[in-house]
């Protein structure tokens, strides 16, 4: 299944570059399933992600491009295959997924031509993130090293959505931060000049409401007023 050592480890350096990359989640996400579909000859490569507040698996990217594929669905941990691998934590092949009676999307999968699927969990200190499947359209039985190295695949993927998600996180509570800090002085300019801190507060707001711009935006221009006016 796998194509070579060398694809494999070419792979697993791409997928690591996507750590300290600029690409959104969701470009990451297609880099993940593209990368592994071609090394793993797979006719469909999914990726499913456990949503934290619903605590389901929503698929969030795959390389295919059919329409019935590409719905939005979820599924609960324990659920089909995909919610299997997820609870369990354990990789599952499939040598047939039309008569496997755990697989829930028997007629998508004959009207897509899928018949061997490998899904393996995405972990990363012992917490799955996610799930990883690929599908071939011919019978395929897996073996240990195809499993093994999919794995390997997914936990480095898995440390990638991880990073960036955190990143992104970071990213926004300290533009929080700053904008906070921004309007704090804002209103710190406009008490100067007589207003009550609810006052202050009140003009910035209706201000943003008014020009349909963000708070931070108000108080760096009453900022930038009040320096000009004290040249």
């Amino acid at each position: 299944m796998i194509k070579s050592d060398k694809e494999l480890l070419q792979t697993l350096n791409k997928i690591s570059e996507a750590i300290t990359s600029d690409l959104y989640i969701e470009d990451i996400l297609k880099l993940i399933v593209s990368l592994t579909a071609n090394i793993t000859e797979s006719k469909i490569c999914a990726l499913w992600l456990l949503d934290e507040k619903t605590q389901e698996l929503k698929i969030r990217a795959t390389q295919a491009m059919s329409k019935d594929y590409l719905k939005e669905r979820s599924i609960k941990p324990g659920e089909g295959i995909v919610g299997l691998v997820a609870k369990e934590k354990t990789p599952i092949a499939i040598l047939d997924v039309t008569k496997d009676g755990r697989y829930k999307e028997k007629e998508l999968a004959k009207k897509e031509k899928l018949v061997s699927m490998l899904t393996v969990p995405m972990v990363v200190k012992n917490n799955v993130i996610g799930v990883l499947s690929c599908y071939t359209t011919t019978q395929y039985k897996f073996t240990k090293n195809d499993i093994k190295l999919l794995c390997t695949i997914a936990n480095q993927a898995a440390v990638a959505i991880q990073n960036t998600e955190l990143l992104i996180k970071t990213r926004v509570i300290q533009e929080e931060l700053e904008a906070r800090k921004r309007i704090e002085k804002a209103k710190g300019i406009l008490m100067r000049d007589g207003k009550t801190e609810e006052e202050a507060y009140t003009i910035i707001r209706k201000a943003s409401m008014d020009k349909r711009v963000n708070m931070k935006d108000i108080a760096e221009a009453i900022i930038l007023a009040n320096e000009i006016n004290r040249r």
